[in-house]
């Protein structure tokens, strides 16, 4: 017979949340009421006090970096009482909690007559009837395997198994920590995309745990600390530039349409190369589509990476032209961006096409629409950089699994580049790595941002757009390698097809690609 094993919820406290200001020492914070809101309201708090309907979400974001903001929408603040006749909601704690067990016994001496009591005894009775854990449960924390620890939460969480996920909860809570290694670290922002997807609104949730925003600045610091301790930027730029200098060899009028341009980096070393091509440089037009995320990461609008590559081109002898669209990826239409007769035009999708919204979100299918739309332009080439990563239409629980191995390996990456004492490193992670974490366990719909696919499914949407493979140049090949001499040797770097593989030991993690 199996046996019963009794929690004592007694022992449980409330989570701390993860997505606090990177020096918060959980529990030296000026304002404990804004920066741990779960120190006050559980998960069941959540649920009996804020109504969360699914909503669109507006705006894009910048490579590793994400913001509470979605694609194609906006999401609404919402934190309102819908369960006024409830006789336990006065109570400030989850109800599945000795907390709250004891917050109910307050209200039965203190405010509830007798027939209110004899209700609370009932409930009380009923809780504990149901306090039973599994045995696989138990030996599943006996074993204390971190990572089967956060599957088997999230397991509890996809199946509505209170005292299992209650339970895993609190022992992993215990596991985790921000400045561990790098699954403690992972493991941290998982378990508050567990308590935020609890809350059924992943989006407001990781909003209100964090105790400030970074300035503009601060953010993109940070960016540029990820940029410069991991070749995954580096690579995707490089082996798109590539590409683009092949195809665009022989023409003297080029448009460039950067499709995500955030700070403009991509395109200084296609300009330099540019300007020394044998026989003189070639007219060069830029078209950078960005949105507002981007523009608080810059401290302004696209006119400062319009100035910051007109004057490198000017410098470099490079006739030069820019012009910027703000708007987001989902209302792009063909006649803002400004293709004009005679020019030789290439596409540049750097992990960007991931943040829109594709047949599995609504029935405008965004992410095919614009490919259709860059088709019917004629391009010479399509660049594509993006994650190799499987969580678009991925149930919760394999979402979950795959976001674990993929964020794993880049953690491990951060960790081999910045020391554990490296005092941003923290930051580098919550700001550029932990929020997308957070958006693809807790949300769904359109609040579900980050929806990312593998090569082979993005070929497929490619070739019913009409574009065939555009095999990356074995120049293009050597210069990687080169590129990566510099970085650790666990990297790797795999070609099939004519498209290029950056990896982390035995995991993929970006893909570049080109199409005509």
């Amino acid at each position: 017979m199996t046996s019963k094993n009794y929690v004592d919820f007694g022992a449980l406290e409330e989570l701390d949340s993860y997505l606090l200001d990177p020096s918060y020492d959980f529990g030296n914070c000026n304002n404990p009421d804004v920066c741990n809101p779960l120190s006050q309201f559980s998960v069941q708090t959540y649920e009996q006090n804020c109504a969360f309907e699914p909503s669109p979400a507006s705006g894009t974001h910048p490579p590793y970096a994400s913001s509470s903001n979605g694609s194609c929408g906006t999401q609404p603040d919402c934190l309102s009482d819908t369960t006024n006749n409830d006789v336990f909601n006065n109570c400030p704690l989850a109800l599945s909690s000795s907390y709250g067990l004891d917050c109910l016994d307050e209200m039965k001496n203190d405010k509830l007559g007798e027939a209110g009591a004899s209700l609370i005894d009932a409930h009380n009775n009923q809780l504990s009837s149901e306090l039973v854990l599994s045995d696989a449960a138990m030996e599943i924390v006996g074993r204390r395997d971190l990572k089967e620890m956060l599957v088997a939460c999230a397991k509890a969480v996809r199946d509505n198994d209170l005292v299992t996920r209650e339970f895993l909860m609190y022992e992993l809570q215990l596991m985790v920590s921000v400045s561990g290694e790098p699954l403690q670290r992972l493991g941290a922002y998982m378990l508050e995309g567990l308590v935020a997807r609890l809350a059924s609104s992943g989006s407001s949730i990781y909003k209100a745990l964090r105790c400030k925003e970074p300035s503009s600045p601060e953010l993109l610091s940070y960016m540029h600390l990820l940029y410069e301790a991991c070749p995954y930027f580096k690579f995707g730029y490089l082996s798109a530039n590539g590409a683009i200098a092949d195809a665009m060899k022989n023409e003297n009028r080029i448009h460039i349409i950067d499709f995500q341009i955030t700070q403009g980096t991509q395109w200084i070393t296609l300009i330099q190369a540019l300007a020394s091509r044998p026989g003189g440089p070639p007219q060069v037009r830029i078209t950078g589509i960005d949105d507002s995320f981007s523009a608080n990461a810059r401290g302004g609008g696209l006119e400062i990476v319009g100035k910051r590559l007109s004057g490198l081109a000017q410098s470099c002898g490079v006739p030069f032209e820019f012009h910027g669209v703000a708007i987001s990826g989902c209302d792009i239409e063909s006649e803002h961006l400004g293709v004009r007769p005679g020019e030789a035009l290439a596409v540049n999708f750097a992990m960007m096409l991931h943040h829109i919204p594709d047949e599995s979100v609504g029935v405008q299918n965004h992410r095919d629409r614009i490919l259709r739309m860059v088709k019917n332009l004629s391009p010479k080439v399509v660049t594509l950089i993006e994650h190799e990563s499987n969580t678009n239409t991925a149930p919760f629980l394999l979402r979950f699994t795959e976001t674990l191995d993929y964020y794993l390996a880049v953690f491990e990456s951060v960790d081999e580049a910045l020391s554990r004492d490296h005092k941003e490193r923290i930051n580098v992670e919550q700001h550029c790595l932990a929020r997308d974490i957070v958006n693809i366990i807790a949300c769904e719909g359109l609040e579900r941002v980050e929806r990312h696919e593998p090569l082979g499914k993005w070929r497929l949407r490619l070739s019913m757009a009409g574009f065939n493979p555009f095999p990356l140049s074995s120049f293009v090949n050597a210069t990687i390698k080169n590129l990566l001499k510099n970085y650790s040797r666990k990297y790797t770097l795999e070609e099939g097809d004519g498209c290029l593989y950056l990896g982390w030991m035995n995991r993929d993690l970006v893909a570049s690609s080109a199409w005509i």
